[in-house]
C-alpha cells in the first residue's frame, strides 16, 4: 500500500496506516478510513455464453473482465449496471431484467494503492448475441465464450475467478 505520510488536518508528517483500513494522526488524534468500496460485476449471458471484455488499461490490462465498475455516490448497484454498461458498449439494458447473483470481497490495486471492494454480481440475459461499440479506453476487444470454456486463469480479479469456479458448477 503507498502510504500516505502527511495529515490533512494538522499538516504534520506523522500519519500511520494500520495495515488494513485506517490512517490515524497521533498529533490531532485525526482519522481517515479506507472503507470498502462498491462495485458491480454483470455477467451478460446468452444461451450458454457469456460476454467478458479485455481490459485495455491496468490494473490487469490484457486480462478478460466482466463488464462493470465502481458504483458513484448517491447510485444504486442495478443503475451502476446499466451505466457501466452503456459507458463501456454503448448497450442499454432494463434493469428489472437484471438477476443478483452474489458478491464477493476484492482487492483493486490502483496505483500502488489497494482499493478493497465488494463486487456485486449480476446476471443480464440477452435473447441473441450482439456486438458492442467498445469504449476502447477501458476495453480492447470483446468475447462471446462458451461458458464450459472460460478459463479462469484468463480473468483478471481474484472475486470474479472465484464466482466463475462457483458459476461454472452449475452447467
Amino acid at each position: 500500500m503507498k502510504t500516505l505520510k502527511f495529515c490533512p488536518d494538522c499538516g504534520k508528517e506523522s500519519l500511520q496506516w494500520d495495515g488494513e483500513k485506517k490512517w490515524s494522526c497521533p498529533n490531532c488524534n485525526f482519522n481517515l478510513y479506507n472503507n470498502v468500496a462498491g462495485a458491480v460485476a454483470v455477467v451478460i449471458r446468452c444461451g450458454d455464453e457469456i460476454y467478458l471484455t479485455r481490459r485495455n488499461q491496468e490494473p490487469k490490462k490484457g486480462k478478460l473482465d466482466l463488464a462493470g465498475g465502481f458504483v458513484d455516490p448517491r447510485e444504486s448497484a442495478e443503475h451502476t449496471c446499466k451505466r457501466e454498461l452503456s459507458e463501456e458498449l454503448q448497450l442499454e439494458i432494463d434493469i428489472e431484467k437484471l438477476k443478483y447473483l452474489t458478491s464477493l470481497p476484492n482487492v483493486y490495486k490502483y496505483k500502488e494503492i489497494d482499493y478493497n471492494t465488494i463486487d456485486l454480481f449480476y446476471e443480464y440475459t440477452v435473447s441473441e448475441k450482439f456486438e458492442a461499440s467498445l469504449a476502447l479506453s477501458e476495453i480492447s476487444e470483446t468475447h462471446w465464450i462458451p461458458i464450459q470454456k472460460i478459463n479462469i486463469d484468463d480473468i483478471a480479479f481474484n472475486s470474479q475467478k472465484i464466482f466463475f469456479k462457483e458459476y461454472l458448477k452449475n452447467f
